[in-house]
């Protein structure tokens, strides 16, 4: 007698609690393997296929192309042959891209969920086999609306339908009372979109029976002592783009950057002339063929190890500069999906031909989406080479919690003195955007002018190896 297994939405590692449904890779009624990708899900850190555990047969499928699930919620069921029949689950571990196989259960039907051509069925999901809708009730005031089972507020002292602690921190944060709210995930789960749902209905002007939002004098909302202040009115027309996924992720750290960070930027025209014939000698051989990004990023790890200052993080609970001994070194890559940055990891250990084969790797994987989270977390230091863009300058916002990045422009011909004649070179310009709590001015001018130094005569770089 078949089984029907659930299996939810795995952890997928480093502090993500929730994802976005891409792309189902298989229908209602398929078969499927032990460990075959099902769904294409989009995390704030990449974009990840996640196999199932089980075998057997797909008999309902939750949330819809678009939705955002946390971890632990309902992704499916597969109804699976006895032990005896020899269907089982893989047993793999994998936080990530892993599934993990729990001990073989009866699927029970709760109270509440539709039981549709013998399937068991949560209210207000997607996709299970031919079902009649069972409709959720309209969302009270001051709530979230509900596209899945109604819950009720959670009651004083009782538990909080909640896994996510981002969520947990954006209601304390606001001073949101998460008892108050009705979730709109599984069982009544508390998602994130709940709670700015909430936040904006509190937010949102009184109204007057014109239609119109009333400030007094006091600034409060229609005359009522602690209302909430009326916000702006909503622009007419217009796209609007949720911020989430990558670009979610990209504004979340940027703003934190700005708000955390005393930032500072310094920048130095060099004259790249000799780093480009250097390249152009280093590719004349025989050997693998050497990239720009490169050659830079091997005077980055350089000019770090002279300047350790800057290849650093500040602890704010602590009040420390946290110096790390090795250089994971990050680089912007621009790709449809939006800015990624992956990181080589112990780029101070790497050779140019290395760090060229491991750039391309991870080039090709953010223009894939197939970066994991490892791949794009972890790094010390950030080298920014917009100068891809057709642009000469910039003033970059480090990449928290790490210290400092290096921005480099395009290399185009431009006058220059060289040897006391006007001639024309390659010039580049640099800049570098730097935590001024982990350093003062003349630790990131000496930084950047070794790299200036470097990229103008690259035996600068071998006489200090």
């Amino acid at each position: 007698m078949a089984q029907v297994l659930e299996f939810k939405l795995p952890d997928l590692g480093e502090g993500l609690t929730e994802a976005e449904i891409v792309r189902w890779l298989v229908q209602v009624g398929d078969v499927v393997a032990v460990d075959q990708p099902v769904v294409e899900v989009e995390t704030a850190k990449a974009m990840v296929e996640v196999p199932c555990p089980y075998g057997g047969v797909v008999t309902a499928r939750f949330g819809e192309e678009g939705a955002e699930l946390p971890v632990g919620a309902p992704l499916l069921t597969v109804a699976v042959g006895e032990p005896e029949d020899g269907t089982e689950g893989s047993g793999n571990v994998l936080v990530g891209y892993g599934t993990q196989a729990p001990a073989a259960r009866r699927r029970r039907v709760r109270a509440g969920t539709a039981a549709v051509d013998g399937q068991a069925r949560r209210p207000g999901t997607a996709d299970a086999a031919p079902h009649a809708r069972v409709a959720a009730p309209p969302p009270t005031a001051g709530t979230a609306p509900v596209s899945g089972p109604a819950a009720a507020p959670a009651p004083a002292g009782g538990p909080v339908p909640v896994i996510s602690p981002l969520v947990r921190k954006l209601a304390r944060d606001n001073d949101l009372d998460l008892r108050q709210l009705t979730g709109s995930g599984p069982d009544g789960l508390i998602l994130r979109a709940d709670v700015e749902n909430a936040l904006r209905t509190r937010t949102a002007p009184a109204d007057t029976a014109a239609g119109q939002a009333v400030r007094t004098p006091a600034g409060t909302a229609g005359g009522q002592a602690g209302a909430a202040p009326a916000t702006a009115p909503r622009a007419e027309g217009g796209v609007r783009i949720p911020l989430k996924g990558v670009r979610g992720a990209v504004a979340d750290k940027l703003s934190r950057s700005r708000r955390e960070i005393p930032d500072a930027t310094c920048w130095v025209d060099a004259d790249a002339t000799g780093l480009m014939r250097a390249r152009a000698a280093m590719n004349a051989t025989s050997g693998p063929k050497i990239s720009l990004l490169a050659l830079l990023a091997r005077i980055c790890t350089a000019a770090l190890a002279r300047f350790p200052e800057l290849n650093s993080t500040v602890d704010t609970e602590a009040r420390e500069i946290v110096r790390l001994d090795r250089v994971h070194l990050g680089f912007a890559a621009q790709t449809d999906r939006g800015l990624v940055v992956p990181v080589v990891r112990d780029a101070h250990t790497r050779d140019a031909e290395s760090l060229t084969a491991e750039f391309a790797r991870l080039t090709e994987a953010a223009r894939t989406g197939t970066l994991t989270p490892g791949e794009l977390t972890g790094g010390t230091f950030t080298l920014n080479n917009y100068g891809v863009f057709g642009v000469d300058g910039s003033t970059p916002i480090v990449n928290h919690p790490e210290a400092a990045m290096l921005g480099v422009g395009r290399i185009v011909p431009k006058p220059w003195v060289h040897e006391g004649e006007l001639a024309v070179r390659q010039v580049v310009q640099l800049s570098l955007t730097f935590d001024h709590r982990v350093c003062d001015g003349g630790t990131a001018g000496g930084f950047l002018r070794y790299v200036a130094d470097c990229v103008e005569q690259p035996a600068v770089l071998l006489r200090t190896l």
